[in-house]
């Protein structure tokens, strides 16, 4: 959202120029309709000034500011045919903090002000030319500002955006995407039953509700693209019109909302009560490291080293020494250990927190997925053998898999990272891998780590042991992020919007009364009945009684927030003494008796629980292909696969397959410097699970004796 202080740099350029304007306020002004509603309130007018603005971003990654009247409609074809830009789609929210500077719902021409590189192109309809009063938005949309067509584009060219003006006075008008915000095309209009308008089994069709008159309108709900065809336009569409995030002003840094943050709180609510079974205790330990303590270990500060955030300054005063920020808090919480470990009887010492860290990545952030700043666990413990460490090492891990397949439904991979792939500074690595079949790439779940002794040795941690001898113990470290919420977003969202696990949706049963003036009182009354005994079920319900939406609107909304079961409660229903059931993961519907809801409900949210794991893990399977030779190598991962090879594990013909498999993958293509995902393949894990491999196989690679099976994909 726009800040105070621009709002008052824009109208001084506005002064400055000697362009006459005037401002009303209003309430928060969403999208095209909501501004022909409360223009005439607010006094503005004449209609014909009225603006919606349509933020768009090309396929070659141009973006686009289109302003036009709220009453004209035009395809997105047409918009992009006339920009001479390619499949223009609506950009997302990141490009509005980022490159406008405003807040969703607030999209505007008078934004170029804030566009000081030049990153968006700005254009008008032809229809506005001559208007004595056009009204947008003055980078907020709880306020509207009044100034000519002439001066409009007087104040864009002279702030370095000279508009092009759009004709469409030869093409054929039709339904236009929803106006006044960067939003997707409207979703397909929901009637009461189930929001795919469909008849009850024996043709009775579903009761409409008081306004559902008005469900055609344009909604602002529907996703700007298709999965399968712009995944991270989609996918930032997901998370934005789910209620899961909210962007921030500083690049690679995101607002959890409350919708995705309770995700989190169900994964902490799990992993905290499972790790203090075996004896871990909760801790706290200071954000910032010192630059003495980061470099004690070297190997492990090399591999942090690119993404550390350091603060140099207080004040205006520069600091003695740089103060990092934690990437990990291994070089935190090692040298309190040193102090507090002295004898055997101080182990295992056992502790976890749960907290933020910092890697400054460089690359393309995606919310959840890479990110400057983000939320984890992390555990760190001490043993006096390696036996310990070790047994713990994968206590913790098959943790790991009960968050992802347990309560995410994500399948996973259980394994130990390669030489080349583990944990730096430590022993060895082991890691839950999950796949994203829509990006053809896998993604690190979680991993679980055994230190060894090194980094006991460089902050000098010593225990005397039972024959009163000095030895170094050996430790564990193991975290997981919230990286693992945008893994399942990725894994189940599909063309609708979010589709959320029973166990980790913060919402699992909506009901919406489907209500006439004449029964708004019984339905309503009955539908909190409802919600209360399925509350004292257990079951985390909530009733949609809000008067100012439509009841297909409601439907559209909670299919877009991925709620596994919708209840449509109307008095046709009362009357049967039955609700209506419709589950978001295939929208089917049934008729169930008020009688058994409870028990019906929590059968349901299990059954949905695990054909959303079956489906994942169905997928999984079908991607994950057994490889034999190099030459089959490069084409099933251009087939969207992960492959399994016979492996010599040598470091050299690991490198060797990364670059062989990017080369020949781009073929003479150049690869961005800073991408998020590389065409090259690499080692995903030795899986623990390891088919047979008859004697003398070779590897398939540099054919030399295989030792392992080893997993192998694209990865993020």
């Amino acid at each position: 959202m726009a800040s105070p202080e621009q709002q008052t740099a824009l109208f001084a350029k506005l002064d400055e120029l000697g362009i006459a304007h005037k401002t009303v306020s209003h309430e928060a002004l969403m999208t095209a309709e909501d501004v022909d509603k409360a223009a005439p309130g607010a006094g503005m007018s004449p209609a014909e000034g009225l603006c919606k603005n349509m933020f768009l971003k090309s396929k070659k990654g141009e973006l686009f500011c289109f302003t036009m009247q709220t009453a004209n409609k035009v395809d997105m074809k047409s918009v992009s045919k006339k920009l001479a830009a390619p499949e223009c789609r609506f950009a997302g929210d990141e490009f509005l903090a980022s490159v406008l500077k405003v807040g969703k719902g607030s999209v505007t021409p008078l934004a170029a002000i804030s566009d000081t590189e030049i990153k968006c192109a700005f254009a008008l309809d032809q229809r506005l030319v001559g208007q004595a009063a056009v009204w947008v938005h003055p980078l907020v949309n709880t306020q509207s500002t009044c100034l000519s067509f002439d001066d409009l584009v007087k104040f864009l060219t002279a702030v370095g955006h000279p508009p092009k003006i759009l004709d469409f006075s030869d093409m054929v008008e039709v339904a236009a995407p929803a106006g006044g915000a960067p939003a997707g095309k409207p979703a397909k209009p929901a009637k009461p039953a189930g929001g795919g308008g469909s008849a009850k089994k024996g043709g009775e069709k579903r009761e409409k509700g008081e306004g559902d008159k008005e469900v055609n309108k344009e909604t602002g709900l529907g996703m700007a693209a298709r999965k399968e065809d712009d995944f991270p336009t989609w996918y930032s569409d997901v998370i934005t019109k789910s209620d899961m995030i909210d962007y921030y002003d500083i690049s690679g840094c995101y607002i959890l909302k409350p919708w995705s943050f309770s995700m989190w709180e169900e994964i902490q609510k799990f992993f905290d009560a499972e790790i203090k079974k075996i004896g871990v205790q909760g801790c706290y330990f200071p954000m910032f490291v010192s630059q003495r303590a980061l470099e004690a270990e070297k190997d492990h500060i090399e591999g942090f080293s690119p993404e550390v955030a350091w603060v140099t300054r207080s004040g205006q005063s520069e600091l003695p020494e740089p103060i990092a920020v934690r990437p990990t808090s291994e070089t935190i919480m090692y040298p309190a250990f040193a102090k507090w470990i002295r004898s055997h009887r101080d182990l295992p010492l056992k502790l976890n927190q749960w907290c933020n860290v910092v890697r400054w990545e460089f690359k393309n952030p995606t919310p959840f997925i890479r990110t400057r700043e983000f939320l984890w666990q992390e555990g760190h413990t001490v043993h006096s053998t390696l036996e310990a460490a070790g047994e713990e090492v994968l206590e913790i891990l098959e943790l790991y898999r009960r968050i992802y397949e347990e309560l995410l439904a994500v399948p996973v991979v259980k394994g130990k990272k390669t030489e080349v792939e583990k944990f730096a500074g430590g022993y060895y690595t082991t890691t839950v891998e999950a796949y994203i079949p829509a990006t053809s790439r896998g993604i690190q779940g979680a991993t679980s780590h055994c230190l060894g002794q090194n980094f006991g040795k460089m902050f000098n941690i010593e225990f005397e042991d039972e024959k009163g001898q000095k030895q170094i113990p050996w430790q564990n470290s193991w975290g997981c992020t919230t990286r693992s919420i945008g893994v399942m977003v990725m894994v189940h969202g599909d063309n609708m919007g979010l589709v959320l696990p029973p166990r980790v949706a913060p919402i699992q049963v909506v009901i919406v009364p489907v209500v006439y003036k004449d029964s708004a009182e019984v339905t309503n009354s009955a539908a909190y009945e409802l919600e209360a005994k399925l509350k004292a079920a257990g079951v985390r319900v909530s009733v949609d009684a809000r008067t100012n939406y439509t009841a297909g609107w409601k439907y559209n909304h909670w299919e877009q927030k991925g709620v596994p079961i919708r209840l449509e409660l109307g008095p046709k229903d009362l009357a049967k003494q039955q609700v209506r059931m419709v589950k978001r993961i295939d929208n089917s519907k049934e008729d169930v008796p008020l009688s058994v809801l409870v028990p019906k409900m929590q059968l349901e949210l299990e059954l949905i629980q695990h054909q959303m794991y079956k489906n994942a893990k169905d997928k999984h399977n079908q991607l994950t292909k057994t490889v034999m030779k190099w030459e089959e190598f490069v084409p099933a991962l251009n087939a969207g696969c992960m492959c399994l090879t016979p492996f010599c594990e040598e470091v050299e013909w690991e490198e060797t397959a990364k670059k062989r498999s990017k080369e020949e993958t781009l073929a003479g293509i150049e690869e961005e410097d800073n991408t998020a995902t590389s065409a090259a393949a690499k080692t995903l894990c030795i899986p623990f699970d390891q088919p047979p491999m008859p004697e003398g196989t070779p590897c398939f690679i540099s054919g030399k004796p295989a030792k392992c099976w080893v997993l192998w994909g694209r990865s993020y």
